[in-house]
């Protein structure tokens, strides 16, 4: 095999995508240095401190299919720590608290007639079923859902579950959007009761975060964090980077940064280029971290379909994560997906938690506010690409017309639901295409 020309490398972002991609390259023996504009690495995988207790400002999980995931924990020698748990599931109505958790809880559920269920489970197994969802974009959700599970299903289950992941953005998804939402849940669960199987690498990704940038210190990648970039501009044969009150220069340059953001410091794009980055829809996450005294339903995920409750999901994480770990506490996560311009997204954390609290007590009236002994919000405004009807078509090369830099973000995880797992898969498939020169000239007729 020929020897491959070794370039040094600028990777903007220091999240999981762009730690995986410096990986990557520097196993090809590729000189890489990561510029992160957090004072930490990891991005949305980054840990924090909540109480005495360390551990995911987001919920994460590791499912049995995270195969691209587990593959990179066996290198970093971390996949033989993972613990498995089978996980409980409550469905909330608004009026009571339901189990499901196996075929009979589902049959009792009380928002749905006996024909409903039936359409509802047919919907469930054809769309994990379904191998390639790009016919999907073609199609809303909302008339895909209706037309597989009927019109009361849809008002009265799926209806209420899309609005509190995308807010008003529920109308412009795609229905590869709640497709991949489907199958990626779906290949979680195994056995004759469907039971799901998540799991976690004890210290959450604190710990995969810290082995990994310790394999790349070693490896020779440089990691500079609070770096935030101001700049990218090609520069004679380089391109020139301006972070932290310095102007670094680079063979090649990725950023890995949401798209409104990587066009805001990208200079000399086209307008036609910024305008399918900006094209995309982005939803934002405010997330509220608890820690209690006592459990609350003993689920790792509470369902909700009351659109008056302002959270998306409740997240039991002690229930799945080994109690120890975290001081003996209940940890919870109250997640609520937003448009950008939702008001939520800049209100304060006194605001969020009276809105939030209230909620969760009528959820779960014995609740007392002495049990909750932290509360702390966390958010990001461009978490999420929205798949939108023909996404794909629409969705931007990961080269640019400025040569030697390349824009690859979580929006190009298409078709497939937003996780760690698919993070590392793309990075693992933008390297091996950086790496053949194909992320190197735009398709000038695409940009």
């Amino acid at each position: 095999m020929a020897s491959r020309q070794s370039l040094h490398w600028g990777i903007v972002g220091g999240g999981m995508l762009g730690l995986t991609l410096a990986y990557r390259l520097s196993q090809a023996g590729q000189k890489v240095t990561v510029l992160e504009a957090a004072p930490v690495l990891g991005g949305l995988a980054s840990a924090w401190q909540l109480g005495e207790v360390v551990w995911d400002r987001y919920y994460h999980v590791t499912l049995l299919s995270d195969a691209k995931l587990r593959a990179l924990l066996r290198e970093l020698g971390l996949e033989d720590e993972i613990r498995w748990a089978v996980t409980r599931t409550n469905f909330f109505t608004g009026r009571s608290m339901h189990p499901l958790n196996n075929a009979l809880d589902f049959f009792r559920l009380p928002v749905l007639g006996p024909l409903d269920k039936v359409r509802l489970a047919a919907t469930i197994v054809y769309g994990s079923r379904i191998e390639d969802g790009r016919a999907l974009e073609a199609m809303s959700a909302e008339a895909w859902l209706t037309r597989l599970s009927g019109r009361a299903t849809y008002r009265n289950l799926w209806r209420p579950l899309l609005r509190s992941k995308l807010g008003s953005n529920h109308e412009k998804a795609s229905a590869a959007y709640i497709w991949s939402v489907i199958r990626r849940f779906y290949a979680a669960r195994r056995g004759g009761l469907k039971t799901e199987m998540f799991g976690y690498v004890p210290g959450g990704y604190h710990r995969i975060l810290s082995v990994l940038a310790e394999t790349l210190r070693g490896a020779g990648v440089t990691l500079e964090a609070g770096m935030p970039v101001t700049s990218i501009a090609a520069s004679g044969t380089g391109l020139t980077v301006a972070a932290g009150g310095k102007t670094r220069t680079f063979d090649r340059v990725v950023n890995t940064c949401a798209a409104p953001i990587a066009t805001r410091v990208c200079e000399g794009l086209s307008d036609a280029e910024r305008e399918r980055h900006d094209a995309i829809v982005y939803q934002g996450i405010v997330c509220a971290s608890l820690l209690l005294d006592r459990p609350l339903g003993n689920a790792y995920l509470t369902y909700i379909t009351d659109e008056t409750i302002p959270f998306t999901s409740v997240i039991e994480m002690s229930s799945l994560i080994d109690r120890a770990l975290i001081g003996g506490m209940h940890l919870v996560y109250l997640p609520k997906y937003v448009p950008l311009d939702d008001p939520l997204l800049d209100a304060g954390d006194d605001a969020v938690e009276a809105a939030f609290l209230p909620a969760l007590q009528r959820m779960f009236p014995d609740l007392r506010r002495d049990q909750i002994k932290a509360f702390k919000v966390t958010r990001t405004r461009h978490v999420l690409a929205l798949s939108t009807l023909n996404y794909s078509d629409r969705l931007p090369p990961m080269a640019t017309s400025v040569p030697g830099l390349s824009i690859v973000n979580s929006a190009q995880i298409v078709n497939a639901s937003l996780s760690v797992n698919e993070s590392v898969a793309l990075a693992n498939e933008a390297a091996a295409m950086l790496l053949a020169g194909e992320g190197m000239a735009a398709d000038r007729h695409a940009a």
